[in-house]
């Protein structure tokens, strides 16, 4: 038995377990493979994602080693995204393998005490009002193991999503592409960037010891996951360029498509979706693990508190209300990026609107806006009440605060996972009004220098304001016992 069941240890599954350990949940993590991948599915995390991890002091040590770029990524125009004046703590995307970041958070949660099952594999499950059994293979058996929830972090072909029966409607894919991790023969032959030949185009990212390569799928197989070899990858670098060029020790062959889906329901009962077993979606904008780091974020608290029975009837609801709409958003602008870029005929037909975006791109505020859009940098979740003020619902800057301690940052108060009420004025209303909630609400005195006209702000535990206070609503209080109860439950 366990109270939380995750499958899946990858980037969603791994920093939920940390976010579930923080607030003292039992949980166990269930992964299929018995090690970790030897190739690496991605080499960025973008600025929000930065900020996220920043609230659990997790960023520094990835910014420790990775490379700061100052721009998001973007498919189909020929204007650079930049970060510099956004909305955001970190202003650059960060260059950083994604098996290093799994493994600092494979870390992070072993030192809570999560416990990791590698090469364990889920068969069935079934749930009732109570609990959530689940049926695993391991080690040439099986066993059954309860929990009070199941988090399926599993991908894109989620088990756990295909046994709790959750719709996964979308569009499947129309095109495909390959991607190879190899070596060029002659490094000369292929410049990094992308290449247009007479039969298409071929994408070269340098990388450590090999090179990255993607290019059209020219031919795809009935079965995409007919395997794909050096040959085919040679062929069609080929045939785009309309020369040869040698590729040899390949370290990794894949294909991937357009397809765009998302779960029809997030929650079903007991059984939760988080990260690609909630949505896939095309590679544009480099955004997946991203996604799935907001998605575990959004969840772990929301899901501890459910599980410790403080948390308000519709507040796992609200994981749904909330990371739904945001992955809506995720595959429109990714397939908007996707058409952008589409050749022949359909691409002569978007020109008008290629043309629209790319003068709306160079303008300073339009360009930062489109940075913010496809970095998840404007999300917004509702709050109740909402008066109105720009920080409602939004991630908090990383504020500079001076305690009766000394300096911090709220970074450092947001650490353990818990919920910050900062009283920026001393007096007594504010604590007589959160006094019901001390043991999920940390209250906080504190100055904040470069915000004067800020008088408190209530924080979730993911760093979303849930209610703030200026000085132009001195006194008022009600607004806040609202967003307590509607965020950590009855007194």
């Amino acid at each position: 038995m366990t109270e939380v069941l995750i499958v899946g240890a990858g980037p969603a599954g791994l920093l939920l377990a940390s976010e579930l350990r923080l607030a003292g949940v039992d949980t166990v993590v269930l992964e299929r493979h018995p090690r970790r991948p030897d190739f690496c599915r991605g080499f960025n995390l973008n600025a929000r994602a930065l900020d996220l991890l920043a609230r659990r002091g997790l960023a520094e040590r990835m910014t420790a080693e990775g490379w700061p770029v100052p721009h998001a990524a973007f498919s189909g125009l020929p204007v650079t995204l930049t970060l510099a004046g956004a909305h955001t703590d970190h202003p650059y995307s960060l260059g950083i393998p994604q098996t290093r970041v799994e493994e600092i958070l494979e870390q992070h949660a072993l030192d809570r005490g999560a416990d990791i099952r590698r090469g364990h594999e889920l068969l069935t499950l079934e749930q009732d009002f109570e609990s959530v059994t689940a049926t695993v293979a391991a080690d040439g058996g099986e066993y059954r193991i309860r929990a009070a929830y199941l988090v399926g972090c599993d991908g894109g072909r989620s088990t756990v999503r295909k046994r709790a029966g959750i719709d996964f409607p979308g569009t499947a894919a129309t095109r495909f592409s390959l991607l190879g991790d190899v070596e060029l023969a002659d490094p000369q032959a292929l410049p990094f960037g992308v290449t247009t030949g007479p039969g298409g185009s071929v994408f070269a990212i340098p990388r450590p010891g090999y090179v990255r390569i993607i290019t059209t799928d020219r031919q795809p197989p009935a079965d995409q996951d007919t395997p794909v070899t050096l040959d085919l990858l040679r062929t069609a670098v080929d045939e785009a360029l309309g020369r040869h060029v040698e590729l040899r020790a390949p370290r990794r062959l894949t294909r991937f498509g357009n397809a765009a889906r998302q779960a029809a329901e997030y929650v079903r009962g007991r059984i939760v979706l988080a990260g690609d077993a909630a949505h896939i979606h095309p590679p544009a904008g480099a955004v997946g693990v991203n996604l799935a780091l907001d998605d575990a974020f959004n969840l772990g608290w929301k899901l501890a508190a459910t599980v410790r029975g403080t948390a308000s009837a519709h507040l796992l609801d609200s994981y749904h209300a909330e990371r739904h709409a945001a992955g809506a958003h995720v595959l429109a602008n990714t397939r908007a990026q996707v058409l952008l870029g589409e050749p022949g005929e359909l691409g002569d037909r978007l020109a008008p609107l290629t043309d629209l975006l790319t003068r709306v791109a160079r303008h300073p505020d339009g360009n930062r806006a489109l940075a913010e859009t496809v970095t998840g940098l404007d999300t917004r979740y509702e709050t109740l009440p909402d008066t109105g003020h720009p920080w409602l619902g939004r991630l908090v800057p990383d504020l500079t605060l001076t305690t009766g301690d000394g300096r911090t940052r709220l970074s450092d108060l947001l650490a353990p996972g818990r919920g910050v009420l900062l009283d920026l004025t001393g007096g007594t209303d504010v604590r007589a009004a959160a006094a019901g909630w001390a043991d999920r609400v940390d209250l906080v005195v504190a100055t904040c220098p470069d915000h004067p006209d800020l008088r408190a702000v209530l924080l979730r535990p993911d760093g979303h304001t849930a209610w703030l206070r200026t000085v132009e609503d001195e006194g008022e209080t009600d607004g806040l016992r609202q967003a307590l109860q509607h965020w950590y439950g009855a007194v």
